[in-house]
């Protein structure tokens, strides 16, 4: 029983701990907290200087009974990772800021902490209505150089993703000041 609960623990991969998902003055926005742990192979490529891209996937629909549901939010939040042996300092880039690391752990634990992102401004969803959402965060293979595409289909260590975080929303009435 111990053993199991430590390999779980220590398994590879990309784990949500938190979400939430609230409107925000004019938008509604995102935060959430993941866990990322990379096998040892991804982090020595990344020493090598191989840069790695993370994104996250957010879907947002409303179900109709007379066709397929209504795609109302799809967006992407894109991180890079990379690794500058100069300075020996791992640094993260999202959305025109750049964060830099002195370890691995703690350049995945940046890249985990998703805070206050806007995602759509509030008069795009309804108050009363319900919608579904779906949201996960993975490794971006297809940005990778070419060689390290082919290797990635062929081991599974490169493939770092999380489950999708299914979750309803049905917003009610601010009010106003």
């Amino acid at each position: 029983m111990f053993y199991s609960c430590l390999s779980f623990a220590m398994a590879e991969g990309i784990k949500l701990r938190q979400f939430s998902f609230e409107p925000v003055e004019k938008s509604w926005t995102i935060s959430a907290s993941y866990t990322v742990e990379l096998p040892a192979e991804l982090v020595e490529a990344i020493k090598k200087g191989i840069p790695f891209y993370f994104v996250t996937e957010l879907q947002i629909t409303r179900g109709r009974w007379y066709w397929f549901e209504e795609k109302l939010i799809q967006t992407n939040k894109n991180i890079r990772l990379s690794y500058q042996p100069l300075t020996q300092q791992y640094r993260i880039s999202t959305e025109g800021f750049t964060y830099s690391a002195n370890s691995i752990s703690e350049a995945l634990i940046q890249i985990g902490a998703i805070g206050g992102w806007q995602v759509a401004d509030l008069a795009i969803l309804e108050n009363g209505q319900t919608y579904q959402g779906a949201m996960r965060m993975r490794l971006d293979l297809t940005k990778l150089p070419k060689p390290f595409q082919i290797n990635a289909l062929n081991t599974r260590d490169w493939t770092v993703l999380s489950d999708w975080h299914q979750f309803t929303i049905t917003p009610k009435a601010r009010a106003t000041k």
